[in-house]
C-alpha cells in the first residue's frame, strides 16, 4: 500500500514494508523480548525494565514484533500488555528444515595414524676451524 504525504512543495511516497518473522528475530533486543514474553505476559513498563534502552525504543521493537505477528498487544486501562505469539517461528523452523534435509551429515574418518612431523635436515656445511 502506498501512502502519499504532501509537505509544502515536496511529495513523499512511503511504501509500507511487509514485515516477516526473519525481521522480527534479526535484532537481539527483539529476540530477548520474545524470550521474556514466552515465559509470561508483561506490561510495556515491566518489559522495558529488563533492558538498558529507552521505553520508546522498546515500544518500537514491540510494534515491529506486532506487525510480524510475533506479539499481541492488548490494552487494559492505561496499561498495554504484551504476550508472545510464537506461531510465526514455524516459518523459521520450516526454512531451517530445508537445510537439514538437503545436506547429508558429513562423516569424518576415524584417525588411525598420527601424521609424523617432517624431520628437519641439518645443513651440511664446512666445519669452522678454530
Amino acid at each position: 500500500m502506498n501512502r502519499i504525504f504532501k509537505n509544502h512543495s515536496v511529495t513523499y511516497i512511503c511504501e509500507r514494508m511487509r514485515r516477516d518473522t526473519f525481521q522480527a528475530i534479526a535484532d537481539p533486543n527483539r529476540r530477548e523480548i520474545i524470550e521474556l514474553l514466552v515465559k509470561e505476559k508483561l506490561s510495556l513498563n515491566k518489559l522495558a525494565a529488563h533492558f538498558n534502552i529507552s521505553r520508546p525504543a522498546i515500544s518500537k521493537h514491540v510494534k515491529i514484533l506486532e506487525e510480524c505477528g510475533m506479539v499481541k498487544v492488548t490494552s487494559k486501562g492505561r496499561e498495554r500488555f504484551c504476550e508472545a505469539r510464537t506461531g510465526g517461528l514455524k516459518d523459521v523452523t520450516k526454512w531451517l528444515s530445508k537445510f537439514e534435509q538437503e545436506t547429508p551429515a558429513k562423516k569424518t574418518k576415524p584417525v588411525t595414524e598420527v601424521p609424523s612431523e617432517k624431520k628437519s635436515k641439518k645443513k651440511k656445511g664446512k666445519k669452522k676451524k678454530k
